[in-house]
């Protein structure tokens, strides 16, 4: 006999969304457990590397709480990465707000281990998350949902507010420049 779940994976987001919204909990679950991980993947590749999990979860409850605002002209998990983008950008910004009132300890060091450095030679990683680093924020956001994320350039202008050609062009540049950085 199939595990209720394994029945869960074959049903599209839209047909969960509308489960949740006549009150089904477990669909909500299942949502939660299909797109969770990506979006820790996402923001860990934006450099946020303390509160993912909640992050994530800031982006669910946030996403949940709107949901009758979701219109479907994009896929959920689009939608839910614009979410979180837009929550990364705002705690940024607090960040930022609150590093001109505090003076920086030797504990604010970053001393986790990165999971990349365990997948890829330690000097490679670095050399790419260097020129990765060398992007322009716009070509850095497009490069990270393109290649970390497989996104369509559909999708990245959605979470981006940009257009398609737009998405296209920057991941092109973006692409270029960490080629020539990673060959120098």
């Amino acid at each position: 006999m199939p595990h209720p779940s394994d029945a869960d994976d074959a049903v599209p987001d839209h047909a969960l969304i509308e489960r949740w919204r006549h009150g089904e909990q477990r669909a909500a679950r299942v949502l939660v457990e299909r797109h969770a991980a990506a979006l820790a993947r996402f923001a860990a590749s934006q450099g946020v590397r303390e509160e993912v999990d909640e992050l994530v979860q800031d982006t669910f409850v946030r996403a949940f709480g709107a949901i009758d605002s979701f219109r479907a002209d994009s896929s959920f998990r689009t939608w839910l990465f614009t979410i979180e983008r837009r929550l990364m950008l705002d705690r940024r910004r607090a960040a930022r707000r609150r590093r001109d009132d505090t003076e920086l300890s030797e504990g604010d060091a970053v001393s986790e281990f990165d999971a990349l450095d365990g997948m890829v030679a330690q000097e490679m990683a670095a050399r790419i998350r260097g020129a990765v680093a060398r992007l322009s924020p716009m070509q850095r956001d497009v490069f990270t949902l393109r290649v970390s994320e497989g996104m369509s350039y559909r999708d990245i202008a959605e979470v981006l507010g940009s257009t398609e050609g737009a998405a296209r062009v920057h991941y092109h540049n973006a692409l270029r420049v960490v080629r020539e950085l990673l060959n120098d």
